[in-house]
């Protein structure tokens, strides 16, 4: 690389990091998520887009960093990379569109390992790469817990909310 920035690479990240994004889209919360019992430290509703918008930035300008090293050992990192973004895609259409906690839970344990896999894979090749990642790893920490507890107070399939909806 030369040191500038290749900006159809960085739209191609861009765009990898909006189709993951774009699940949320697919599959949105709606009534059945607002009919769940939820903990008292769950984040407003409002927090969620903002807070992952940011993310989304992060996650394609750690993948962008990556390729720009130009370095020929980036592709076991970026493969792993892309399966997390698959990963992190997946996680809507289990917990909201097909209306499962447990399948959600175990969804957001698999977005946990493959973000840090790809943080321990981006570290020797791109140490920024890797702390762009920190917050999404913590933000996928705090959505475990929300899934997990969520879970506890309604089941498998959100039996309490199935009730009122």
């Amino acid at each position: 690389m030369d040191g500038g920035i290749s900006w159809g690479a960085l739209a191609v990240f861009a765009v990898l990091a909006f189709a993951a994004a774009s699940s949320g889209a697919l599959f949105r919360p709606g009534a059945w998520c607002a009919g769940l019992r939820k903990p008292g430290w769950t984040p407003p509703n409002w927090a969620f887009p903002l807070v992952w918008s940011v993310l989304y930035v992060a996650i394609a300008a750690a993948g962008y960093l990556i390729w720009a090293t130009g370095r020929a050992d980036i592709w076991p990192a970026l493969t792993v990379y892309a399966v997390h973004l698959v990963i992190n895609a997946a996680w809507s259409a289990l917990f909201f569109g097909l209306r499962r906690l447990d399948l959600g839970m175990a969804g957001v344990a698999a977005l946990w390992i493959s973000i840090a896999a790809t943080m321990a894979l981006f570290a020797p090749i791109a140490p920024v790469a890797a702390a762009l990642l920190a917050p999404y790893l913590v933000w996928v920490t705090i959505a475990a817990a929300l899934n997990w507890r969520m879970l506890q107070l309604n089941g498998p399939r959100g039996a309490q909310a199935a009730r009122t909806s």
